[in-house]
């Protein structure tokens, strides 16, 4: 596990002089400086009993931990009864990211949007907000075979890349995070197998999240929305 921290961190390093890039940003907006020595994530959907017994939507909640088990983080979804029941995993929505001390640090805003390779066109996107303050984007991109999204920066700019699996019913699912040339591996999104009962009856699903240790904060931030994003219309 080391080892594959410190080669994902040579590879961005590698993946930066090859590319261009500016190197990340020694500031960072309010609240989100615990992100700063982190390379690894656990985004943790609780389990909606309503909805497992029902099967009616439910605001969906999560928490996000570090490594060791330990919250970090908590997601609280707002979004409309009506939008849930009608639109179902694709209702507008906004997810509020709170630190320990209740304080929002985020804001992740995602539209009503479509999800199907049969329609190119009004895929799913999120904007991710410190405050006012546009931090980047998530853009789905058209594919025939797998899911694909672009992680942009503030301007609009795509960075990275996300390239999902062919075969999203596995238990080792995987959205592989790449340099946007696609020839460096900058971390992965995995969902993790969380135990046949829970994936059967239940539609709690538990993501993992690597990025370099050195990545800018706010390209952090935004890989968390695109994790929420995989998660809430998985």
């Amino acid at each position: 596990m080391v080892i594959q921290r410190h080669c994902l961190s040579f590879s961005f390093f590698l993946c930066v002089l090859s590319v261009g890039w500016s190197p990340p940003s020694t500031t960072y907006p309010a609240g989100l400086q615990y992100l700063m020595n982190l390379d690894y994530l656990f985004v943790n959907q609780k389990i909606e009993l309503l909805q497992a017994f029902t099967g009616w939507e439910t605001k969906n909640r999560y928490t996000i931990t570090n490594l060791n088990g330990e919250t970090v983080f908590y997601v609280a979804e707002e979004s409309d009864v009506c939008a849930r029941l009608c639109l179902s995993k694709y209702r507008p929505c906004e997810f509020d990211i709170f630190d320990q001390n209740r304080q929002q640090i985020l804001r992740i805003v995602r539209p009503f949007r479509c999800d199907s390779c049969c329609c190119p066109c009004y895929l799913q996107t999120i904007e991710v907000y410190s405050g006012s303050t546009l931090l980047g984007s998530v853009t789905q991109e058209w594919s025939l075979w797998r899911p694909t999204f672009y992680i942009r920066d503030a301007s609009g700019e795509p960075v990275l890349t996300i390239k999902g699996p062919i075969l999203r019913f596995c238990i080792d699912v995987s959205f592989k995070v790449k340099s946007m040339d696609e020839k460096h591996r900058v971390g992965v999104i995995q969902k993790q197998w969380s135990g046949f009962g829970r994936e059967l009856f239940t539609v709690s699903d538990m993501f993992g999240i690597s990025f370099p240790r050195d990545l800018d904060v706010k390209i952090k931030a935004v890989l968390l929305g695109a994790a929420l994003l995989i998660v809430s219309t998985a």
